[in-house]
């Protein structure tokens, strides 16, 4: 366990930076690249413990796959060269790994035991397990498949008609991945749409998918075709550094190549509702994905209600919306985001007891914070609580707060953004 003392910004952060690739396309990119046929190359893939996880379960499964840096290179003949893993795979941290490796694993004709971490081990499994059975998985564990660890005998799955009663990609990515494995005609179908990664991907490696509103249709027994991927710059990483731009003063910062798909964009449609001082430019797309520049510069901001349909588009990046929201004016309310409690700590009482240790004044809803704005921080000691996002939002709050703050557990930060000490000091120019 690392602990890091963290200093107020000395002066503004200025400059630019590319943030590293995006966790949940670097996630897809290995699980479609295994289960295609031929060489798939990634490019400005996530170099981080999550996504490793991934490579490593399918480096377990018998798939070639050769990393240098940010480029990954799989070799594989598609599932049916998969061989049975001999021994238990460990999805460390990893929910996208876990969730979404469900629905492949439950095709395969291997046994296969996983595991994961101890906060992994505490978050629901039953969401992707529940479903899966009804396409004829046999998956069992704890209190009836709830939680990891797990074991799964795989069988030949069924079509599944499905509405999924959770807000989830990663619940509607592992059927996607079972119904292309299945037999029949898959359909599932969202009250709203999440991020639509899965979709995308299907698509650039030559699979035929329906999309028509919420409700996501593949025909099972396709043949997937490698592909080339590029990864686009992940704007939940983005997130703290827009935000510690609007925040520091004088601050002006520029973040290159960062993914705009409007699945995950609602951070910015936020940060604009509250006066934040952004410019978007889109100059590209890679593979259905949107990729631009984002500049934000320092300046006042307003509170705001967030909720609704929103929600899925931001969830990741509600613990540092609710560090935005102690500075702006007035009063913020976030609603709608019950899925942060199961989450890699439960985030709405990290968040809370998170800012209280800074001094700030909020309430937590069962499905929210309220937050008092224009409020002074002052140093602290603050855990992580192992989750990655947690520890980046305490490193972005030091920044504007009075003293030292001591983090613990820094080396959460390392699942998804290794780099992110070496960034900030970048931008501070020191």
């Amino acid at each position: 366990m690392t602990n890091i003392k963290l200093q107020p910004a000395a002066k503004e952060l200025t400059g630019t930076i590319t943030v590293p690739g995006d966790k949940s396309i670097s996630h897809r990119s290995i699980i479609f690249g295994a289960l295609a046929k031929g060489r798939t190359t990634v490019r400005h893939f996530l170099d981080g413990e999550d996504c490793l996880r991934t490579i490593d379960a399918f480096r377990a499964l018998g798939v070639s796959i050769e990393q240098e840096g940010n480029t990954v290179i799989i070799n594989s003949d598609g599932k049916d060269s998969f061989k049975e893993p001999t021994v238990p795979i460990n999805f460390g941290n990893s929910g996208t790994t876990a969730r979404l490796l469900l629905g492949v694993f439950a095709a395969l004709p291997f046994h296969i035991t996983a595991y994961g971490d101890e906060s992994l081990t505490k978050r629901p499994m039953d969401r992707v397990v529940l479903p899966l059975r009804q396409m004829g998985a046999k998956i069992n564990g704890r209190e009836e498949g709830k939680f990891l660890p797990l074991a799964v005998d795989g069988q030949k799955l069924s079509k599944l008609t499905y509405h999924t009663p959770v807000k989830s990609a990663q619940v509607k990515s592992a059927l996607l991945l079972a119904g292309l494995l299945a037999e029949g005609e898959t359909k599932i179908s969202e009250d709203v749409k999440t991020r639509d990664h899965t979709e995308q991907m299907l698509t650039s490696f030559g699979a035929q998918v329906d999309v028509n509103g919420t409700t996501v249709t593949i025909r099972g027994g396709q043949t997937l075709r490698a592909a080339d991927v590029y990864v686009p710059g992940d704007i939940s990483s983005a997130a703290f550094f827009l935000v510690a731009a609007c925040l520091v003063p004088g601050s002006h910062v520029t973040l290159k190549n960062v993914g705009l798909n409007s699945t995950r964009t609602g951070i910015l449609d936020v940060m604009q509702s509250m006066d934040a001082a952004i410019e978007i430019q889109e100059h590209q797309t890679e593979a259905g994905e949107k990729i631009g520049d984002i500049t934000v510069r320092y300046g006042s901001l307003k509170g705001t209600e967030i909720g609704g349909d929103v929600i899925p588009r931001l969830i990741d990046e509600l613990p540092i919306l609710a560090l935005l929201a102690t500075q702006a004016e007035g009063e913020t309310v976030i609603k709608d985001a019950e899925e942060l409690r199961y989450k890699e700590s439960d985030r709405i009482e990290a968040i809370a007891s998170t800012l209280r240790s800074f001094g700030a004044e909020l309430d937590t809803t069962p499905d929210g914070l309220v937050i008092k704005g224009n409020q002074t921080l002052q140093g602290t000691e603050a855990d992580s609580f192992g989750d990655h996002r947690i520890g980046m939002m305490i490193s972005i709050a030091s920044l504007i707060a009075n003293g030292e703050t001591n983090l613990k557990n820094a080396d959460s930060i390392n699942i998804s953004y290794p780099a992110f000490f070496n960034d900030l000091k970048m931008l501070q120019n020191r």
